[in-house]
């Protein structure tokens, strides 16, 4: 079967359970990575397992946006365009209760529902010190739309944060 009979197979899809099929494929995405950490976590603890998803995401972040930019023809580099390509992103397509303000020369993204830091608390492990490898991913996918946007982290595991917000991320058009 080649890309065009892949092509068929997805056009075939009822339209209306398209979105349900992307986000089933980007959960899975989650999953994957979830029990690739966990794995790595288990046997070298998680200082490892942090480091090598810090530098694993870094890596994606710069690629997803490339791809991002290229699939829907972006052309700006601006924060407006960040923040298209964002919410088309695997962080945050499926990300739930997000927001996203828009101000003058940045934009604030946080989160108050985090799938991860819960299933975690579900199964009794500490929340993810996810700070690192967000960080990294959210400054080289912003790095890849415009070098000037500048990444700062206003909260994230480990730090300490309010019960309504797991994260926030500001994005400054320096």
């Amino acid at each position: 079967m080649s890309r065009e009979d892949d092509k068929k197979i997805i056009s075939d899809i009822p339209r209306e359970k398209i979105p349900d099929f992307i986000f089933m494929h980007l959960r899975n995405m989650w999953s994957i990575d979830g029990l690739y950490f966990l794995g790595i976590e288990e046997k070298y603890g998680t200082k490892v397992a942090t480091e090598i998803d810090k530098d694993v995401w870094k890596i994606m972040g710069k690629i997803e946006a490339r791809r991002l930019k290229n699939l829907f023809d972006i052309k700006d580099n601006n924060l407006s365009s960040l923040v298209k390509c964002l919410k088309l992103s695997g962080w945050a397509l499926d990300l739930e209760d997000k927001e996203i303000i828009k101000k003058d020369n940045r934009v604030i993204i946080s989160n108050s529902v985090c799938r991860i830091q819960n299933t975690r608390i579900q199964k009794n492990l500490s929340e993810f010190p996810c700070k690192k490898v967000r960080w990294g991913f959210l400054k080289s996918f912003a790095k890849e739309i415009n070098p000037n946007i500048e990444v700062v982290c206003k909260s994230c595991p480990p730090d300490k944060h309010d019960d309504n917000i797991w994260c926030e991320w500001e994005f400054i058009l320096r």
